[in-house]
């Protein structure tokens, strides 16, 4: 018997063909590729399977054939005929528009991060999870407005934190910062780095910046 502790697995070891449409305009995306570091960007041109590798990972889209495995655990394997759903898989996706729900303040939609079922969060009930987020992300003061009363970077944290309060095992970023001005840009960057390295947790980044790719990421993938 081995004194020797097994190696650890790759973050992600995925080999899947997904696809998007149908016909002439249909789209595959073939993936063969092992994600070892722990903070991982992918990078390419508009229209080159970014979101749609992110979609796949997440279960938002089902690969036509292949496998993604999530450290040791198989989260699709076709051939097995296994599949384990999105809300399953423990894994936090930030959409690019941050998917916000305008009809909730921003600490209603912190707190969606950590309700199941279809409910909406109270208005005035305390949650001391969702109050030190508040505190940490920097929007105490907007935490009674509602999205189309924040800015571009107030939304992008407000979606980073209800994200962030699922509790996930992985972080998804599809495009986190497009919507917003180089100078911002760039101050979200370093405030994102900051937070991931006290949270510690697997991070897949879509951008079309190498440079803010190669600045936040230690793993730059090109599709």
């Amino acid at each position: 018997m081995s004194g020797h502790s097994p190696a650890t697995p790759p973050v992600w070891q995925l080999d899947f063909t997904a696809a998007l449409g149908r016909g002439p305009g249909r789209f595959e995306l073939h993936v063969n590729r092992q994600l070892s570091s722990r903070r991982t960007a992918l990078v390419g041109p508009s229209g080159s399977g970014k979101s749609l590798f992110l979609q796949t990972l997440a279960g938002l889209v089902r690969a036509e054939r292949g496998r993604v495995m999530f450290g040791a655990e198989p989260l699709q394997d076709t051939a097995r005929g296994l599949w384990v759903p999105p809300q399953q898989r423990g894994l936090g996706y930030m959409f690019q528009d941050y998917a916000l729900f305008p009809h909730l303040t921003v600490a209603q939609n912190l707190a969606a991060g950590r309700r199941r079922g279809w409910l909406n969060p109270p208005r005035r009930r305390h949650d001391p999870e969702v109050e030190a987020w508040l505190d940490r992300l920097g929007l105490r003061d907007t935490a009674g407005l509602y999205p189309h009363q924040i800015s571009g970077g107030q939304a992008q944290r407000t979606a980073l934190g209800r994200t962030l309060l699922a509790r996930p095992r992985a972080l998804l970023l599809d495009e986190p910062f497009s919507a917003l001005d180089p100078a911002l840009r760039r101050e979200l960057g370093s405030e994102l780095l900051a937070l991931l390295d006290s949270l510690d947790l697997p991070v897949i980044l879509v951008t079309h910046d190498h440079a803010e790719a190669e600045r936040l990421m230690d793993e730059v993938v090109t599709l």
